[in-house]
């Protein structure tokens, strides 16, 4: 059981108190009582010298029992002590108290001491028998024989002064033990009132308040406290705001960082995860403090961390994630310096840079095919031309034909080439102005009428009363228009219909081209816009398309801040749809395409 202050301080002034009753009654008792018997002494030596000295006046005789016997009862009276008359070699002549009898042991020593004792001196030895002290003194008796005078008193009063002696020590123990718990009450209250004051303020800190201080005044010892506590918490205070300081640095750090970080304890359990990381891995609000794998089900991520666990140098590997989202991570994880054996590893989204290297590898190999086709048409009607062909004017003319058709699909694909790049590479400036479509629709129609003719094909607007103008570039509409046209017409069949309409909202304008044709399967139309991306590459080719027209398109709608969309259903026709801004939305301007 835990006792409190006041019982501690009540437990050592008792303590206090026995010790030094015991202290008093082992040093003190012996010294008190040695004065008592020197006292008892000194008055009872004076006694047996004022008996010997009435003995001698009234002719005390040996010969004479019965007067001795009076008289020893009347000195007994007036000494206040018991009195025995002796001759001087010991034998009882007469005592106060009774018939004498034989000398005891005590009477002998008084004997021989008073046998060398002069007249009036009183005997040296004092002895106590039964509680009785004894003293003696010489006498001369009347027949001029030694004799002597004993005297003997109780020592009730000396025992009763010690009784007393004993009482008092008692009492003052009590008396001194009530006065040092009263001041021990006092003590542990003003004690106890510094304490709770300091542990209130202790409390304060302890949920936080490092603004609490004790006020606590002097020199005594919890002023003392209360002045080191205070500078404690401004200690700690101080290191907290270094500690916040720092933590929102490294949060802020990790928060604007593009590359996710995550640190692991012993256990791989979360301790630090950035929002970056959060969305690369879908990762739940409730990460902190799980395990990895229990939130990430991955087993290369799972062999990293392991290989990284056991390597002193920081692992580096591609970690392919595959959730609603998949990812390609590039993930270096090291060791944390320590014995906490904690793992911390950075990674790196390259997703979309596998994504644009894997375009960039389909760029060149489609490049290439495409190149390859015509440059190799070329080739082979010259050196048909130069094996003897030239000489025969009908295969001259032929082969002829096949390498300007060939050169002509050359120059196209370079031009749009060219084209693209300049967009990409925002080479290509683009002039904001104001734009009527109707007289627009008409001169870009009107380029395809001869060519929809022949196929039987019927170009329509469809698209009536006053349109809004857009702002947008010229030069670049009558591309997308052009791009737009030329594929409908390229690959509808006889009796279909091609048509272009306009709707409007509160800020843009959607121009849409559609037909009545084949249709596009829905499995081709995520990819449509991709450069040399074809639907069917045979009748592509056959009607002279180099695949990056609607590519071209995408990027300059973009660049005029409008967006790009087709629909589609096989055998049921295509709509191409694309929305510019209108141009009272916006004052002119000229920018570079983004």
């Amino acid at each position: 059981m835990k006792l409190g202050l006041r019982a501690h301080l009540f437990g050592l002034a008792l303590a206090v108190v026995v010790a030094a009753a015991i202290l008093a009654n082992w040093r003190g008792r012996p010294v008190f009582e040695a004065h008592l018997m020197s006292n008892a002494q000194r008055d009872l030596g004076a006694r047996a010298t004022l008996v010997a000295a009435l003995a001698e006046s009234r002719k005390a005789s040996a010969g004479d029992v019965g007067s001795l016997a009076q008289l020893a009862r009347e000195l007994s009276t007036e000494a206040g002590a018991s009195v025995e008359l002796l001759r001087g070699d010991g034998s009882v002549l007469a005592t106060s108290e009774g018939q004498p009898s034989r000398l005891s042991r005590a009477q002998e020593v008084d004997v021989a001491a008073v046998r060398t004792a002069k007249r009036g001196e009183v005997v040296s030895a004092f002895v106590v028998e039964g509680r009785v002290l004894y003293s003696a003194a010489p006498l001369l008796l009347a027949d001029g024989s030694q004799g002597v005078a004993r005297v003997g008193a109780s020592l009730a009063h000396v025992d009763q002064a010690l009784a007393t002696f004993q009482t008092v020590l008692v009492v003052s123990a009590i008396l001194l033990l009530g006065l040092l718990s009263g001041v021990a009450v006092l003590m542990a209250r003003f004690t106890a009132q510094g304490l709770a004051e300091l542990n209130q303020v202790a409390r304060r800190m302890v949920d936080g308040d490092l603004e609490a201080r004790s006020g606590l005044e002097g020199e005594e010892q919890l002023p003392i406290l209360g002045r080191t506590l205070d500078k404690l918490a401004r200690g700690l205070s101080s290191s907290l705001q270094e500690l916040r300081g720092e933590r929102d640095r490294m949060a802020g750090i990790l928060e604007g960082m593009q590359e996710g970080v995550i640190l692991l304890d012993s256990k791989r359990r979360i301790v630090v995860l950035n929002p970056a990381l959060r969305e690369m891995l879908l990762l739940p609000a409730d990460a902190i403090g799980k395990p990895l794998l229990e939130v990430v089900r991955n087993a290369e991520l799972r062999d990293l961390f392991d290989q990284a666990a056991t390597d002193d140098e920081p692992t580096t590997q591609e970690v392919e994630i595959g959730n609603i989202k998949p990812r390609r991570l590039l993930a270096r994880v090291a060791r944390m310096p320590g014995e906490a054996r904690q793992l911390v590893a950075v990674f790196v989204d390259v997703t979309e840079v596998r994504r644009l290297e894997s375009m960039r590898r389909d760029f060149v190999a489609n490049v290439s095919h495409e190149l390859r086709t015509p440059v190799t048409a070329i080739r082979s009607a010259a050196e048909t031309l130069i094996d003897g062909a030239a000489a025969d004017p009908a295969a001259s003319h032929a082969f002829i034909g096949i390498i300007d058709r060939n050169a002509q699909r050359l120059q196209q694909l370079v031009e749009d080439l060219l084209d693209l790049s300049r967009i990409e590479s925002r080479g290509f400036r683009l002039s904001l102005e104001p734009i009527d479509l109707k007289p627009l629709f008409s001169q870009v129609m009107g380029l395809f009428r001869e060519r929809a003719g022949k196929k039987n094909v019927a170009l329509e607007e469809r698209c009536s009363g006053e349109l809004p103008k857009v702002r947008s570039d010229r030069r670049a509409l009558e591309h997308v228009l052009t791009n737009l046209i030329d594929n409908a017409v390229k690959y509808c069949g006889p009796g279909t219909h091609v048509w272009v309409n306009v709707t409007t909202s509160a800020d843009f304008v959607t121009v849409s081209v559609g037909d009545d044709g084949p249709g596009i399967d829905e499995r081709h139309l995520p990819r449509i816009f991709e450069r040399f991306y074809r639907v069917d590459a045979g009748r592509s080719r056959e009607v002279g398309g180099t695949g990056l027209g609607l590519s071209i398109v995408k990027h300059l709608v973009e660049a005029m801040g409008g967006t790009v969309s087709v629909e589609s259903k096989l055998h049921h026709g295509t709509t191409f749809s694309f929305s510019v801004k209108r141009a009272e939305r916006e004052p002119e301007a000229t920018r570079a395409v983004a």
